[in-house]
Formats: C-alpha cells, structure tokens, sequence
C-alpha cells in the first residue's frame, strides 16, 4: 500500500482524456499495475496483464455481465429490425401519451425511478425503451445515458429492497453496531447526493433545460437528421420482448433468492432473463412475421458486433479493478485520512473519501466493503451518528460511481442509451459535481450540529 496504488487509475484518466481512446487507456493502466506489482519488470507486466484479462472470466459473476452485455446487442438489433419500435412510437404519439420533450424525458425518468431492484435491470428497461422516442424528439443519447445512470443507483440505494439493501445490512452487521437495521433505515433521509441527484434529473426532465457539455449535445442532436425506423409492424414486437425480460428477471430473483427477491442473484438473473427475450423475439420474428432464419442469425450477429467495443471495455474494466485490489488502492486511500481532524468534517469528508475510492476503482460495492467497517466504528468511537457516516459511504460510493469512466454501471448506461462513453461521462460529470457538492456542504451542516 503506497501512493503508487492510484497511479494505475491516474493513468487511465490521463489518457482517456488526452487521447479519447478508452480501450488503450485502460489497457495502459492495467498494465501499469502489473509493473508496480511485479516490481517493475516490463516482461513480467506484459505476462501479467495477459492472465489478469484471462483471470476476469475466472468470476462467474463478470462473466455473466460480460455475456449479457454482448447478449442485449442481438436483443436490440432484432427488435429494431421489427418494427415494433417504429409501432411503439406511433402508438404513443397518436394516443398523445408522448407528444413533446418532457414527456419523452418523463418514460426513463419514471422507469428508472421505478425499478428498484437491479440496477442493470433498470438501465436496460429505461434505456432500450426511451431511445427511439429521444431521436423522434431530438434529444441527444447523452441525454437519456444521463437519466438511465442518475435515476438507477440512487433509487437502489434509497429503496433498499433489493440486492443493495441486503448487502450494505451485512456489512453493517459485521461492525457490530447497536440496532443495524435502524441505523440503515435512519441513514436513508441522511443520503443526500442520491436525493439530490434524483431531484436534478426531475428538474432536467420536467424544465428541458440542460446544461455544460450536455447542452452542446443538445444542439447536435438537433442538427442530426433522425435515423429513418424500420416501416412499422406491431408494438408487440418491441413491448413483449421487453416486459418479458423484466418479469422473467424478477422471477429468477424470486427464485435464486429461495423466495426473497434482496437475495436473488442479479447477474444470473439478467443474463437468463436477455437469453430468453431474445429468443423471445427471434420466435415472433420467424413464426409471426415470416422472416428467414438466415436474416434473423445474420441480424443478430451483427447486434453483437456493435457491442463489442463497449463489452471490451467492461472486461477491462474488470480486469483494472481486480488489479487495483491487489495494488490495495482503496484501503491505501482510506488509510491517507488524517487521525487529527475536527469532529464535523469528519462526514463530509468520508463522503469525499468514498467517491475517490469509487471512482478510481469503479466500484460502489466495493467501496462499501472498504469503508463501512472502518466508518461506522470511527462514528461510534468519536460519538458522531452512525446513520450520517453510513450515508456519507453510500452516497459518496454513488457519487464516485457516477463520475467514472472505469465503473461497469456507467458503461452500461452508455449501451442501454446508445451513447459513446466518453460523451455520456463528460455530459454526466458537472451534474454529479453539482450534486455532490451540495451533499459536502450538507454533511458539513448535519456535521456542525451534531
């Protein structure tokens, strides 16, 4: 653990930014924490990465993601190809249910906030759903990526009757607090970067009114000629493959959970679920609108192909963040807090520390297991309230996650929406700023007043 733990993160940063090349940053910055943990040797470091990017389908977990990822490329495709889209939206205009901007920003806002259960779950769903209407609308993908990102984590982690809740309640647990499930529940109204940020994409999607580098992407968007939709043939196209994948997703929670939804596997869940919406679609495509199977494979491997780049850059983001575990990056950053420090800003500054850990790992759950069992006995130990540290950790993990071009819930974001990654982080990054300076200054307060 030494400050050559966050060189690895710097460096991807670095390059992204100057290059606009992700894949190689990140490359670049695997590679660099494998040469720190071999001591410098280039050979060793090649090897290394090599078996680290080996190692990430090891995880039953990242394999899944990665799997489903590439999966949901087929999904979309022959959805696309149906017609359904083009029926969805004609049906929605015609009736005047979506008639104008806001109510176009209002589906994914109100699907986003709605389904609490798993976040891919809900980036899929708001996302997939939302992006032909944006375009009909001319309003940018960075846009909808923006409130797809900013609605899901924040709602998981403020209703936590979900995989989030079950896991933040073990941790909490394990540090031996008086009462966990009221410090977790108190810690709820305390989380205020996730209030914040859901209150500025209502804001955003109720005045239209954008701002920075999402503005500009407004004005592209405007710009652009609408990409022209498939003629269009029946809504069921689109709405059963995707009502589809979210009932069955919920099913397979039901099911791997033994009966609690909080516990069921999401990973399985959601790759089962795309699987079977595919061949959902591929069914109705052959046997209800008469096209050749050989159009339906074609289709559906050039689905894949467009997702390629975007599931390279999921496994490298993997492959970065299990390297950075054994650089100990996070523990060393927690570390780095000062003992002497006054008792108020002791909470806005965990929520900073909890966003630069995240941030540079790309993990909010990870970040929890870091600094719970170091916060929450810190509180109890200075006096301060456990449920404001709590929700300092878990805002400040979102925040962090937020602002990540490395975080595998941001990448995602940018295929469920059909945005390039860099133009959805630089477009989402002042608006996570915006909030969780509020949060700081917040924390601050609650700090001051005990």
């Amino acid at each position: 653990m030494s400050w050559l733990s966050i060189l690895p993160p710097i460096v991807a940063i670095l390059i992204a930014v100057w290059k606009r090349q992700v894949i190689i940053a990140l490359l670049m910055a695997i590679f660099t924490a494998e040469l720190i943990l071999v001591g410098g040797n280039p050979i060793h470091a090649f090897t290394d990465t090599v078996d680290r990017l080996v190692s990430v389908f090891s995880s039953a977990y990242n394999t899944r993601i990665l799997m489903f990822s590439l999966l949901i490329g087929a999904l979309i495709q022959l959805i696309k190809i149906s017609g359904g889209v083009s029926a969805l939206v004609n049906w929605l205009t015609r009736k005047e249910y979506v008639h104008n901007q806001r109510r176009a920003g209002m589906l994914p806002t109100i699907l986003g906030s709605s389904i609490f259960i798993d976040t891919n779950m809900s980036v899929l769903t708001a996302g997939l759903s939302s992006q032909a209407l944006f375009d009909k609308f001319k309003m940018s993908r960075a846009r909808l990526a923006y409130i797809i990102d900013s609605t899901c984590a924040p709602i998981s982690v403020l209703i936590l009757l979900n995989g989030w809740g079950a896991a933040i309640l073990g941790h909490v647990e394990k540090t031996g607090v008086a009462n966990p499930t009221g410090v977790l529940v108190t810690s709820i109204g305390l989380n205020f970067y996730a209030i914040v940020t859901l209150l500025i994409v209502f804001y955003t999607v109720y005045t239209g009114k954008v701002y920075g580098p999402l503005k500009a992407e407004e004005s592209k968007a405007l710009e652009v000629p609408s990409e022209p939709l498939p003629p269009a043939t029946k809504k069921r196209y689109m709405l059963w493959p995707l009502s589809f994948m979210v009932i069955s997703i919920l099913v397979f929670m039901y099911i791997t959970g033994d009966g609690d939804l909080r516990q069921g596997s999401g990973s399985e869940s959601v790759l089962w679920s795309v699987i079977l919406s595919t061949l959902l679609i591929f069914g109705l495509l052959r046997f209800d609108a008469k096209r050749k199977t050989k159009e339906l494979m074609e289709e559906s491997f050039k689905g894949l192909g467009h997702l390629l780049p975007l599931v390279t850059l999921v496994l490298l983001a993997f492959a970065l963040s299990d390297s950075m575990t054994d650089l100990k990056t996070g523990e060393f950053v927690a570390g780095a807090v000062g003992e002497f420090l006054p008792l108020w800003i002791i909470p806005a500054l965990i929520f900073v520390l909890a966003g630069f850990i995240s941030f540079t790992t790309g993990t909010s759950w990870g970040t929890f297991g870091i600094l719970i069992p170091i916060a929450i006995p810190l509180a109890v130990s200075l006096g301060i309230s456990p449920s404001l540290v709590l929700a300092a950790v878990l805002g400040g993990s979102v925040f962090g996650d937020h602002a990540s071009p490395i975080s595998d819930t941001t990448v995602i974001s940018s295929l469920a929406a059909g945005c390039d990654l860099l133009d959805h982080v630089k477009t989402q990054l002042p608006y996570a700023l915006f909030a969780g300076g509020i949060s700081i200054v917040l924390y601050i307060i609650f700090g001051l007043i005990g």
